[in-house]
């Protein structure tokens, strides 16, 4: 059997509603980088088995991940957004004591079908991210892993590739966001500017959604001219 070695970084990431597919694919990329990552859900039990399965196919890694409450997750150092695009801004609301000073990345997208087409929904204040920011204003929000697919994330022993769009109102967080993208293979984040951009990157996951239904395919985003 292969051995591997785990480099572990000094940094803790919690996923708040973490269980998803976008969620735990995030998770185990970022714990297979060497990060100790908490997925968190509103039921620790939920957040239990999925650790469970995950650790069924990826047990003999020593990754360091845990399955806790959105509360305890909410305790580490930075922290991703992973909840349906509607619970984001009340959870992290809800979570506000715990955010204050920290790093929030919201991966979530606002998208609804309808017949064969996705459509983008605008939240109040035009993107997931900006309501999030205004719901936590003590935090550091950013708008990132929108256009990465969910099954190709927690396929870790694939590279992915293309360019993870970020946006923040901080350059603190847009250059800390950029950092842990720039850790996967093949990955580039890019500095998108403030949350005030972030509306049409969100919105453009249903364009994406779209190429991949009709071409059938996974497509991903890629910025040319760019040294």
């Amino acid at each position: 059997m292969k051995a591997h070695r785990r480099y572990v970084l000094h940094m803790e990431i919690g996923i708040v509603g973490g269980t998803g597919p976008a969620g735990r694919g995030l998770a185990l990329r970022l714990a297979s980088l060497g990060y100790s990552v908490a997925i968190g859900s509103r039921s620790s039990g939920r957040a239990a088995e999925i650790i469970e399965d995950l650790n069924e196919v990826w047990g003999d890694r020593g990754y360091l991940l845990t399955g806790v409450s959105n509360e305890e997750a909410a305790l580490a150092d930075t922290i991703v957004l992973a909840t349906p695009w509607d619970s984001c801004a009340p959870t992290a609301k809800a979570l506000k004591k715990q955010l204050e000073g920290k790093l929030v990345i919201c991966m979530a997208n606002a998208l609804a079908r309808v017949g064969n087409e996705f459509h983008a929904l605008y939240p109040p204040r035009g993107s997931i991210a900006a309501d999030v920011q205004a719901a936590i204003p003590g935090s550091r929000v950013s708008m990132a892993f929108q256009h990465l697919p969910a099954k190709e994330l927690g396929e870790i022993e694939i590279p992915m590739e293309g360019d993870v769009l970020v946006c923040a109102d901080e350059q603190s967080a847009i250059d800390e966001t950029i950092a842990i993208v720039n850790k996967m293979n093949n990955l580039r984040g890019l500095d998108c500017g403030s949350l005030a951009n972030a509306a049409p990157v969100e919105a453009f996951t249903a364009v994406l959604l779209q190429l991949n239904k009709l071409y059938k395919t996974r497509s991903s985003v890629s910025i040319i001219g760019l040294e």
